[in-house]
């Protein structure tokens, strides 16, 4: 078993050099993708168990699909081990992967075999395991998507984000083409994870793959100052909580969950501005069910959550930011070695 050192930093990825981010065609225009972490249930408040294998939210997929589908936008649907092995989730999945429309893999370490790990916080970060372990499961993870849909994912979702030093090489290996896994302005080394201090919102190639961000964005008076001061004001008790109150400064993911949606039309109109390229939202599939996640919780939130949407979408097709589906995006940048 592997155990963990509770002290050992964890991976933090180098900024890309310039010659790196992607050129995108001037014809690809500015773009957005929506991810789904189409994933098993379980109580967000406690510890991660291997038993938590129900994915019963899925039945709310199909809905999401044809709701998302009238608006244009293609969900990249980043399956993880359970639900790919599922019979009744792939059976609803399957018949959604028309259009373009693309499944993708997300790794949960905890859920996907082989089980060679102690079940502990550091180790649910994929990237922190050894190289042969973490390969094994990619590989396991892979299979079970071919065996269910047909097709071999090329498209990568850390769960946690939790890559390491030698994911984007085992992708690589691997086929992959794409990974999505990468949260810019966020640290996760306090639990042994990933710290994205240095990575931005722009998409960039990473050797032989694409890496795509979860576009996150700093909004407010002084949000030059970005991630320095936003890490700084987490040692002043309540100190971020104070700088996003008055408008100073507000560090604001795309996603429906847990981000009021002025804070997300503010963040988007931010990104464009800055000339991001290709806007990345997320969510998580259990989201879609009340219930399931801290963030739809009854049938109010759900409400709220379709909302948001609504005025994000609404948003987006103002400003002519278009949707974009992964196989579009992976073509659009183009094959290595292209800026």
């Amino acid at each position: 078993m592997t155990g963990e050192s509770p002290s050992a930093p964890g991976f933090r990825p180098h900024a890309p050099a310039s010659a790196d981010l992607i050129d995108w065609p001037d014809a690809f225009g500015t773009r957005f993708v929506v991810l789904v972490d189409v994933e098993e249930e379980f109580d967000w408040s406690r510890p991660l168990s291997r038993d938590n294998r129900s994915v019963g939210a899925t039945a709310a997929l199909p809905g999401a699909h044809a709701r998302f589908g009238a608006a244009g936008v293609q969900l990249a649907m980043m399956v993880d081990h359970p639900v790919a092995t599922d019979q009744a989730a792939i059976d609803r999945i399957g018949p959604l992967l028309t259009g373009g429309s693309m499944v993708g893999a997300q790794l949960h370490p905890w859920v996907t075999p082989p089980f060679d790990e102690a079940l502990t916080p550091r180790n649910s970060f994929a990237g922190n395991l050894p190289l042969g372990l973490e390969a094994a499961k990619i590989d396991q993870l892979t299979e079970a998507i071919v065996a269910a849909f047909g097709s071999r994912p090329v498209a990568y979702r850390a769960g946690r984000y939790g890559i390491g030093p030698a994911t984007f090489d085992v992708l690589a290996d691997r086929g992959y083409r794409l990974d999505c896994s990468m949260r810019p302005g966020f640290d996760y080394s306090a639990e042994g994870g990933p710290d994205f201090g240095a990575i931005g919102n722009h998409a960039f190639r990473a050797g032989q793959l694409i890496a795509l961000p979860s576009t996150t964005v700093f909004t407010g008076m002084v949000r030059r100052g970005g991630l320095g001061l936003y890490r700084s004001s987490g040692h002043v008790p309540k100190g971020r909580a104070l700088l996003a109150r008055t408008g100073l400064l507000e560090r604001i993911p795309l996603t429906p969950e847990g981000i009021p949606a002025a804070a997300a039309l503010e963040a988007v109109r931010v990104a464009v501005g800055e000339g991001v390229r290709v806007l990345s939202f997320a969510f998580h599939s259990p989201s879609l069910a009340p219930g399931h996640t801290p963030y739809v919780r009854d049938e109010a939130d759900l409400a709220a959550f379709w909302r948001w949407w609504d005025r994000v979408l609404a948003e987006l097709d103002r400003l002519g930011v278009r949707p974009c589906g992964l196989a579009e995006l992976i073509d659009a940048a183009g094959g290595p070695g292209r800026t």
